[in-house]
């Protein structure tokens, strides 16, 4: 079952052109949605400002921009480094090549094997791309998002905006797999249902997130590559004994509503996506 194309018994129900027009309808959405969110949110604007505001702060010129770029993908996109937390950046490594995996492979069996159950290495891939997602997912669902030192959410609060990108990406995973497994027409249809969600709520969800990202890693290594922020003040340590002799009320951050930053100011735990 994990090995054969799950695609392929469907023709006989739908014809290809039609999960073909599907497929086709969803990138759309995703160009669409991302272009929408930049259009809306400004964020080349804001990008091409702050790098023209940079550029003229720099003290050096750099001349190894594609290094630059190069580290970037190395490391922020294919590695994700900029994780500290080991368990936070291997479910996010899950959840990304699961999906990367699922999405690809969903793509090249519908369009290179419609109703052949025989698709080489993408119908496993299609499996194991689901169950990564499915693991990475649901271990940031109910592990790492709950953390108080993560984000502090109770895994059955929800968020519209904040969570309609993950719940989309896990509802489409596991209707996946267990449409796969069952053959069953109701959880095709959920699996179809999520996905068309996921992909349709770009514009509002944190799914244009993952386009901006490398770009702004990227414009932060130029940054300090040029020295355009050497000037800025150093943050001191806050567990250091002449901050606290300094600041002598600063409290150990502690429950769902801390003191933030000892000033005194009371706020939910900051949301990271």
């Amino acid at each position: 079952m994990i090995t054969s194309n799950p695609f392929a018994a469907l023709t006989e129900l739908i014809p290809a052109a039609t999960m073909q027009a599907y497929v086709v309808a969803m990138l759309i959405l995703v160009v669409a949605g991302t272009i929408i969110d930049v259009v809306h949110k400004r964020s080349k604007e804001y990008f091409d400002g702050y790098t023209k505001e940079m550029a003229k702060k720099a003290k050096r010129r750099v001349d190894e921009k594609g290094a630059l770029l190069v580290k970037t993908v190395t490391n922020e996109v294919l590695t994700s480094s900029e994780f500290k937390n080991p368990k936070r950046r291997v479910s996010h490594l899950l959840t990304m090549y699961g999906f990367i995996f699922f999405v690809a492979s969903t793509a090249i069996l519908i369009f290179a094997y419609p109703g052949q159950a025989d698709a080489g290495i993408w119908g496993p891939l299609w499996h194991i791309g689901a169950i990564m997602l499915c693991i990475g997912g649901y271990w940031f669902w109910f592990g790492i998002r709950v953390d108080v030192y993560a984000e502090g959410v109770r895994w059955y609060e929800l968020e519209f905006r904040r969570d309609v990108f993950i719940l989309g990406m896990l509802s489409m995973c596991t209707f996946a797999l267990i449409w796969s497994f069952t053959g069953s027409m109701l959880m095709f249809a959920l699996f179809i249902a999520s996905s068309t969600i996921l992909f349709s709520t770009v514009i509002w969800s944190k799914f244009a997130h993952m386009f901006f990202k490398p770009a702004a890693a990227y414009q932060k290594k130029v940054i300090w590559a040029e020295g355009s922020r050497e000037n800025l003040p150093d943050i001191p340590d806050l567990s250091s004994a002449e901050v606290k002799e300094k600041y002598p009320d600063i409290p150990t951050y502690m429950g769902d509503n801390p003191p933030y930053m000892g000033l005194g100011i009371k706020r939910e735990p900051p949301h990271h996506y």
